[in-house]
């Protein structure tokens, strides 16, 4: 099961974070946001690319946007997002709960630069009802990932 996978993985790398179980769906990221109480950009989304021959994860800010010209360039490759039946399979869990954290499958992680902005990030936990609270630079260690600068911010609206 996924978040046991997410369990046993903070059970021995960082026995002090805690699995967030919650009664709400936070598949997506306003639902993530609005069950915990934080901005849109604290909610650590994890996407899993092809990018030319290998598979990749790369965790950004929620309200980031992927920037494919950056991505091709960090990557040297076209990034293409995997389907979630081949996520699935992957990483273990399920779309609006994938996380870098106790995969089934090793896979390369990255963080992009966008989760940065924060002191706390909420990455989810193997399901779609669950999730962890860290800082960016926590995270990044726990997973070994390496800092990339893949997406664009969102642009405030004029007035603001």
């Amino acid at each position: 099961m996924s978040v046991e996978s997410v369990r046993r993985f903070f059970a021995e790398q960082a026995p002090d974070i805690e699995v967030i179980e919650l009664d709400v769906s936070t598949a997506t990221v306003d639902l993530a946001a609005k069950a915990h109480g934080v901005a849109p950009g604290q909610i650590a989304k994890t996407l899993a690319f092809r990018v030319g021959e290998r598979q990749v994860l790369v965790v950004a800010s929620g309200d980031a946007r992927f920037d494919n010209r950056k991505l091709r360039e960090t990557f040297d490759s076209k990034a293409k997002m995997l389907d979630a039946e081949t996520v699935l399979e992957l990483t273990g869990h399920p779309v609006g709960g994938v996380c870098p954290f106790g995969l089934a499958t090793p896979l390369p992680v990255y963080c992009d630069e966008s989760l940065k902005a924060y002191s706390e990030v909420l990455p989810a936990a193997g399901s779609q009802h669950t999730a962890v609270r860290l800082c960016p630079e926590r995270l990044a260690e726990l997973v070994e990932a390496e800092w990339v600068d893949v997406c664009k911010l969102p642009v405030a609206a004029a007035g603001e």
